[in-house]
C-alpha cells in the first residue's frame, strides 16, 4: 500500500449509526455447499429482521460475481480472492451500521478465518449450512452438479473441488431436515442470544 494512502476518520461513528438503527451490526456469514439452502436463509432471515426494522443487506455470491468480482473465475487463487473481496465490502457495512449476511460457498476454513479476524471478536458470526453433496445433487437447482459431473464446469465444489467443513460453526442448520422457517427460528435465536436484536421492536 502506498505511504500517500490515508484512512480517513468519519464524523459520523459507527456507534452513531448503531444507535440510530437501534440495533448494533454484525456479519452473519453463511457457509456451504451449492445448493444447501445459503441464499435461501440469507433472504428469508433478512425478510423476518426487516419486519422487525433492523438495517440489513444481503450479499450473494452470484450477485457479487456480476460486478464487483466479474474478472474472477474459480481457481483456487481467484475464489481465495473473492473471498477476500467479499470480507472487505462486509467490514465496511459493519461500519455502516448494517447487519450484513453473506451467502456464499466460501469453501476453504483459512479464508472464512480471515474474515473473522477483520472485524472484533463476535462481530462474525458463521452459520454452516449442512447438507450432503447427495442432497445438494439431488436438489440441483441450477443444474451445476450435472453439468459438473459431464465435466461442462471446472473447479466445482463437492465434485472436482474441496469444501472444508467449519470447525467451530456459531450456528449448524441442517437444511436436509428442517424447514425454512426452522431455520430462521434458530438464527433469531442465535441473534438473540448475542444481543444483535433484544432492542430492536416491532416495526
Amino acid at each position: 500500500m502506498s505511504a500517500n494512502v490515508v484512512w480517513h476518520h468519519a464524523t459520523v461513528t459507527r456507534q452513531m449509526r448503531q444507535q440510530q438503527n437501534q440495533h448494533p451490526s454484525v456479519i452473519i456469514w453463511f457457509t456451504g455447499l451449492s445448493g444447501s439452502g445459503k441464499s435461501t436463509l440469507a433472504h428469508a432471515l433478512e425478510e423476518a429482521l426487516y419486519q422487525r426494522g433492523c438495517r440489513t443487506f444481503v450479499m450473494d455470491g452470484d450477485n457479487v460475481r456480476h460486478g464487483l468480482c466479474q474478472d474472477l473465475g474459480f481457481s483456487e487463487a481467484d475464489r481465495r480472492e473473492n473471498i477476500r473481496r467479499v470480507g472487505e465490502v462486509a467490514k465496511l457495512m459493519l461500519e455502516a451500521g448494517v447487519i450484513v449476511l453473506t451467502a456464499f460457498i466460501s469453501p476453504f476454513r483459512e479464508d472464512r478465518a480471515r474474515v473473522r479476524g477483520l472485524v472484533p471478536h463476535g462481530e462474525f458470526l458463521e452459520v454452516y449450512c449442512e447438507a450432503s453433496v447427495a442432497v445438494c445433487e439431488a436438489r440441483d437447482v441450477k443444474g451445476l452438479y450435472k453439468r459438473a459431473r459431464n465435466g461442462e464446469v471446472a473447479n466445482f465444489t463437492g465434485i472436482s473441488a474441496p469444501y472444508e467443513t467449519p470447525d467451530n460453526p456459531d450456528l449448524v442448520i441442517n437444511t436436509a431436515s428442517c424447514s425454512v422457517a426452522e431455520g430462521v427460528a434458530s438464527l433469531l435465536q442465535l441473534l438473540t442470544e448475542r444481543a444483535v436484536i433484544s432492542s430492536v421492536t416491532t416495526s
